[in-house]
C-alpha cells in the first residue's frame, strides 16, 4: 500500500497507509511506539496479513514521527492521542481491533476508551501505559529531573539511535492520562504479548494491565526470552496468530 497524507481536524499533516475491509467487517489499526513509525517490520507483516485475510487495515505516523509533519519535541500524549482519534475517525469505518506496540499500547487504551462503541478487540505488544510517569521519570537522575523542570527538556540516550529530547510538557501532560491506578473500563477481548527480557518495559509493568482491566477475556503471554521489540520470526508469527484469534471471536454487527 502507498503512504498517503491527510490534514487532521487539528491541522496536522499525518502520514498513513490503509486498505478497506474485503471479506471481513474488521479493521486492524496499528498504533506505533514512542519515536517509532510505520516502516517497522511488525507493522509491515501485519499489514500484509490483514490484506491477505480480507480485513481492513490502517497504520499512521503520529505528528513528529516518521513522514508526518511537526517536530517530535513538540509532541505530548494529548497530541498523539488526538492524532490517533483523528486518523481512526477519518480513515476507518466499523468495528476496530487496535494493535498497539509499547507507547502504542497506551494510545490503543486511550483510543479504545474514547471509541469503545467500535472496539472489537485489542492486541498489545509490550504495552507501556503511563510510561512517562511510572517508567521514564524515575529513571532520570536528580540532575536530569532538575534540567527538565528548569530548562524545559533533557536529552535522553537511546539504544536505537541518537539522543532525543524529553520535554517538561511531555512529562507533565502524561500525568493527566495515567490509567493503571484505577479500573480500565474496557470489556472486549484483550491479548497482551510481553518479553520477559524487555529492558524498556518490565513485564511486571505490563502485567499491571491484567489487574486494571475489567475484561474477563484477557490473555497475558510472557515470552521468556523475548526483548522489547518482539520482532523475531517467531514473535511475528505469534503476533499474527494472536490477531487471527481475535478475528475468530464473534463481533458486533456492522
Amino acid at each position: 500500500m502507498t503512504t498517503e497524507h491527510f490534514i487532521s481536524p487539528h491541522g496536522r499533516q499525518l502520514a498513513y497507509r490503509r486498505c478497506a475491509p474485503a471479506r471481513s467487517n474488521l479493521t486492524y489499526v496499528w498504533l506505533c511506539g514512542f519515536k517509532s513509525d510505520i516502516t517497522g517490520s511488525k507493522v509491515m507483516y501485519l499489514e500484509q496479513w490483514a490484506k491477505d485475510e480480507g480485513h481492513g487495515f490502517l497504520a499512521f505516523d503520529y505528528s513528529g514521527h516518521g513522514e508526518s509533519g511537526g517536530a517530535f519535541e513538540d509532541g505530548t500524549i494529548s497530541q498523539w492521542r488526538e492524532d490517533a482519534l483523528d486518523a481512526i475517525d477519518a480513515l476507518t469505518d466499523g468495528p476496530l481491533v487496535l494493535v498497539g506496540s509499547s507507547m502504542g499500547g497506551w494510545m490503543a487504551l486511550l483510543s479504545g476508551l474514547a471509541r469503545r462503541e467500535r472496539l472489537a478487540g485489542m492486541v498489545l505488544i509490550a504495552p507501556a501505559p503511563d510510561f512517562t510517569q511510572k517508567l521514564m521519570w524515575p529513571e532520570f537522575t536528580p540532575r536530569q529531573q532538575e534540567e527538565i523542570m528548569e530548562t524545559g527538556f533533557t536529552l535522553r540516550p537511546s539504544d536505537y539511535g541518537d539522543p532525543y529530547p524529553i520535554t517538561k510538557a511531555l512529562i507533565e501532560d502524561g500525568r493527566d492520562w495515567q490509567l493503571l491506578d484505577a479500573p480500565i473500563e474496557l470489556d472486549c477481548p484483550v491479548r497482551i504479548l510481553q518479553g520477559a527480557e524487555d529492558p524498556d518495559v518490565p513485564w511486571r509493568h505490563a502485567f499491571r494491565l491484567v489487574e486494571a482491566m475489567i475484561s474477563a477475556d484477557l490473555v497475558f503471554t510472557l515470552i521468556k526470552d523475548g526483548d522489547h521489540r518482539l520482532s523475531r520470526d517467531q514473535d511475528i508469527a505469534r503476533l499474527l496468530a494472536t490477531c487471527g484469534e481475535i478475528a475468530g471471536i464473534p463481533k458486533m454487527p456492522g
